[in-house]
């Protein structure tokens, strides 16, 4: 076969991994070893290493055509009807500049979390534009840069409240009308950590009693039923007794409602979603998070703030990191440690180009269409519950809602069936006449009453209506007033805004981002195909189930396919980031050691590598933490180990640990230590951060594991999206299934078992749930299934060996400039190797911080800085990266070394080098006369391969203490600019 015939006949998998096998070879030359299996092998402890002995489940592999016929199969077998539930979920129009130059884009989808903010500064932008619109529409002094959806940010904001009331009690006050899905939400996780709920009705008002101990108060506006009831006097209750009062509040609905802020809450919480991010069965949604002025340092997850860079010019970046889990661990306020940001800049866009006049438009066509609807109602004899409503309409007939929901379904049609006489049905942007016309028909049709009326007089009807809103709860405040909300109005500015945000970052298509522990691989355009499919993106997560059996399915493969690769007997895809994987998984811990009388069980050992959220996870489910300490060479230490299992033997819950370890690094003993906490009774959490580094060679139920959780957005090819969204999915042994997480509105509540389980019968999931939807964030997962479904099991096993290869290629070449702290038994890395700078700074003065920034300068996005050790640089190049754009790494950093080797024969000054200067700026080497000790050329262009493909940062360093002291987290003011 000639080579022009083998090129044709290219797989996915070649295309996927960037080495070919020539590249192989040269690059097993400067490890030291012979052959890939040999690599691996030497790497892997033999323990467990071994491929899976039975049949997989995992069909071979095909290409990218047939996937996606494939694909297109599956997606037909969903029925999409118009969906009128409501509950949180809306239809919306993803206006297609921002389809097109956001959601489908790679500089968007394709960018890391913004740690590195003088790169990041167009998706920090965004961000900041959504903090803006959040806190103006909720009336809030602070909003952060996004929460993983509505039901988590309301449990988020309980425990904000509990930090910040002054009551002392555990009890949390509940609207009755809240939406079933986050009360569901709210019980399992407020049973984890000791905290009582009080259901009350807003019209009544809490009792006396219900008030005694009562921290906060979570109150639904609207209302879950739709009706729109003023909260102002249960806000005052609550604050006269000390506490904290939080408003889960309709976005579109406060253009024309009083703002959360005006009524005195301290605290808003919701869903951007229908700002312009499809239903997608479920998410990603963004959802939001804002408080008053006082309360902005509680704030969980992200917050973008102002500060000024070297220069003096004004610039964004992440502000009190200090919060972040990887510092406070077990003390941090949250387990979140990551945001929705590609959703969340879809809806601050969405906002960017309607503007406050455009969304009150809407918001009134809203309004006005729901008045309508219930009008036709009334005439067709059937009770409009409530008097006040935006968007939702309750209808009650005697035993007639089964009658309306099936006339409706007949149509097209699907509405929410509260019980036996009552129906709602919710309007938004996409609700038409026409749609308004057939719901009606079918309120006739289901009382025989006739068939209501025609187009002309449903068009008529939602021209005439007057919103059904409350007068005293009138909107009076501004809102969106900054210049960026009015600014980008025609498609052209709006577009030319976009790009001018992306170009200011840099993101996966640009070059290698090498982030140790955060596997940036390739997203093939492939893969990410079948997101905006309408059969995937309008699919509401409460329809029914023969309308989506095509999600079901797809669900199903993929279940199957993970507990394979992993060793367990089923998966749950609910939680929708890898903390709430790690959360499920704990949480299902807990409940199994409850459900065997083990109450006692509450101690979770976690190694001192371990990553941060391990920490704060435990204590969110409930456990308390006992740190175990790690050897010289990064392992667990056993003999710590040991002794922390013995001083805890009854009350050992779990041990959580990542393999490979945090260090890098496959520790040879994890038997040993996954048997001496079982011995002990306990369950082992397997952190599947780096499965990346042991797919198809060693599974984690095989050696030990209990339960892990998974990253769908690391290992299976999910883009980051500059910091979300994200799929962690949690596996587990059978004995766990009943405690993994269940959902009051799931559309089954078995599982098809993995071919790893000994059992055929059907996996049921009872636990509660973790997200606000049944399955997460559905609408991503057609990106995994492809790239399962286009790997194969082979093409996945050449994928860790390629990135096993890349990683010790890398330690290899540079470990004369730069000693590898961690290898492993054979003198090898996993899938990552840590680079120690420590030295570097105590014999040159540069520190980690230099030379991160540095490397801007010569066109790449820094590695992982110093995780898990201060003072060093977690490397992770994944299989997707060519060895031309290793090397091109490798040289930038030799020549780094070089430049400090330069400051420390005193060449440069140790204040004026290219180091401390970096990163530098077209307009910093252009302005002005050059007064530093090196030259421009030197500062701009290190390296001749540089000049044809420069990326140009648009500041300076930035000010990092300056903005954590001067907190400043909305737009700011437009002088600022100048």
């Amino acid at each position: 076969m000639t080579r022009d015939d083998r090129n044709l006949q290219t797989t996915f998998a070649d295309r996927h991994i960037g080495t070919t096998p020539a590249d192989q070879q040269t690059m097993l030359d400067v490890v030291g070893r012979t052959s890939l299996d040999a690599l691996v092998r030497a790497a892997i402890p033999e323990s467990i290493h071994a491929a899976p002995t039975h049949a997989s489940s995992i069909p071979a592999a095909i290409g990218e055509t047939e996937a996606l016929a494939e694909l297109r199969a599956m997606a037909s077998r969903n029925t999409v009807r118009r969906s009128m539930i409501g509950l949180g979920y809306h239809g919306t129009h993803t206006p297609a500049v921002i389809q097109r130059n956001v959601l489908e884009n790679p500089s968007w989808y394709t960018a890391y979390t913004p740690y590195q903010p003088e790169i990041s500064q167009g998706r920090l932008e965004a961000l900041i534009n959504f903090q803006t619109m959040v806190a103006d529409l909720t009336g809030m002094a602070t909003a952060g840069a996004s929460m993983l959806d509505e039901g988590t940010a309301v449990v988020e904001g309980m425990l904000l409240a509990r930090r910040a009331s002054k009551v002392k009690g555990d009890a949390f006050l509940v609207d009755a009308d809240l939406l079933p899905q986050t009360r569901a939400l709210l019980d399992h996780r407020a049973d984890a950590v000791g905290i009582s709920l009080r259901t009350f009705d807003v019209v009544d008002g809490p009792t006396d009693a219900q008030l005694d101990g009562a921290f906060g108060v979570v109150l639904q506006y609207p209302g879950a039923s739709g009706r729109v009831v003023d909260p102002s006097a249960v806000i005052e209750r609550v604050h006269a007794g000390g506490g904290i009062a939080v408003v889960a509040a309709d976005l579109l609905a406060m253009t024309l409602l009083a703002s959360p802020g005006d009524l005195g809450a301290d605290v808003a919480v919701g869903t951007s979603q229908r700002f312009g991010v499809p239903l997608g069965f479920g998410g990603p949604h963004a959802g939001y998070l804002a408080v008053r002025a006082g309360l902005e340092r509680q704030l969980p997850g992200r917050l973008v703030g102002v500060s000024f860079d070297a220069d003096g010019d004004m610039a964004y970046r992440l502000s009190l990191q200090t919060r972040e889990q990887h510092i406070r661990r077990e003390k941090a306020t949250s387990n979140i440690c990551t945001a929705q940001v590609l959703l969340a800049v879809m809806a601050s866009m969405y906002a960017v180009y309607h503007g406050p006049e455009g969304l009150r438009f809407i918001a009134n066509r809203v309004a006005r269409s729901a008045s309508a609807l219930a009008d036709a109602a009334r005439e067709a004899g059937v009770q409009v519950v409530s008097d006040a409503f935006f968007d939702t309409v309750a209808l009650r007939r005697a035993g007639g809602a089964d009658a309306i929901v099936a006339a409706a379904a007949e149509r097209g049609y699907l509405l929410h069936r509260v019980d036996a006489d009552t129906v709602q049905v919710s309007v938004d942007e996409t609700t038409t006449p026409e749609d308004l016309r057939a719901v009606i028909a079918a309120l006739h049709a289901a009382a025989a009453a006739g068939v209501g009326p025609d187009q002309q007089a449903a068009e008529a009807a939602v021209r005439d209506a007057t919103p059904s809103l409350p007068a005293d709860l009138a909107r009076q405040s501004e809102y969106l007033t900054h210049p960026v909300f009015s600014a980008h109005r025609s498609e052209t500015r709006m577009m030319r805004y976009l790009k001018h945000l992306a170009d200011k970052d840099y993101a996966l298509d640009r070059g290698m981002i090498p982030l140790g522990s955060c596997t940036m691989k390739l997203n093939a355009a492939t893969e990410m195909a079948a997101v905006t499919w309408p059969e995937f993106a309008n699919v509401h997560p409460f329809a029914p189930i023969e309308d989506v059996t095509g999600y079901l399915a797809m669900i199903g493969d993929l279940e199957t396919w993970l507990a394979e690769v992993t060793g367990y007997d089923t998966v749950s895809l609910q939680p929708n980031a890898g903390s709430q994987g790690e959360l499920a998984g704990l949480l299902a811990i807990r409940g199994y050691h409850r459900s065997r009388g083990d109450d006692q069980r509450t101690v979770c050992l976690i190694p001192s590598s371990a990553h941060g959220t391990n920490a704060a996870s435990a204590v969110l489910a409930g456990m308390r933490v006992v740190v175990v300490a790690c050897d010289e060479n990064g392992n667990v230490d056993l003999a710590d180990l040991r002794a922390r299992v013995a001083e805890h033997a009854d009350t050992l819950a779990a041990l959580m640990i990542t393999y490979p370890s945090t260090h890098g690094v496959y520790e040879h003993d994890i038997r040993l230590v996954c048997d001496a906490v079982h011995d002990a009774g306990g369950q082992v959490y397997v952190d599947g951060a780096n499965l990346n580094a042991l797919l198809g060679h060693a599974r984690f139920g095989d050696f030990g594991g209990d339960v892990s959780h998974l990253n769908l957005h690391k290992t299976f090819c999910i883009p980051h999206g500059g910091g979300g969204p994200g799929v962690g999915p949690v596996a587990a042994k059978g004995h766990l299934a009943p405690f993994l997480p269940a959902h009051p509105m799931a559309q089954q509540d078995d599982r098809r078992p993995g071919s790893s389980s000994s059992s055929s019968d059907r996996l049921a999931h009872a636990g509660g749930p973790v997200s606000a939807a049944p399955y997460g964030s559905p609408s991503i997962l057609p990106i995994t299934w492809a790239y399962v479904r286009m790997m194969g099991l082979e093409g996945l096993t050449r994928a860790t060996e390629a990135a096993v290869l890349g990683a010790n290629y890398i330690a290899a070449r540079l470990r004369d400039a730069y000693p590898v702290l961690y290898t492993g038994a054979s003198g090898l890395v996993a899938h990552e190797c840590i680079l120690d700078l420590r030295p570097l700074r105590e014999s040159t003065g540069i520190t980690v911080d230099d030379v991160a920034k540095r490397l801007v300068d010569y066109g790449f996005h820094a590695p992982t800085m110093s995780f898990p050790v201060a003072g060093t640089l977690m490397v992770e190049p994944t299989e997707s990266e060519d060895l031309a754009e290793i090397d091109r790494f490798v040289d930038a950093m030799l020549a780094i070394r070089a430049e400090a080797a330069a400051v420390e024969r005193g060449e440069w000054p140790a204040d004026d080098n290219p180091l401390v200067g970096a990163p530098h700026t077209a307009s910093s080497v252009i302005s002005g006369e050059w007064s530093h000790a090196y030259t421009r050329e030197q500062a701009v262009y290190p390296l001749p391969g540089i000049v044809g493909r420069k990326y140009w940062p648009p500041v300076r360093r930035i000010d990092q203490a300056y903005g954590d002291r001067n907190l400043v987290c909305a737009c700011p003011p437009v002088e600022a600019f100048a």
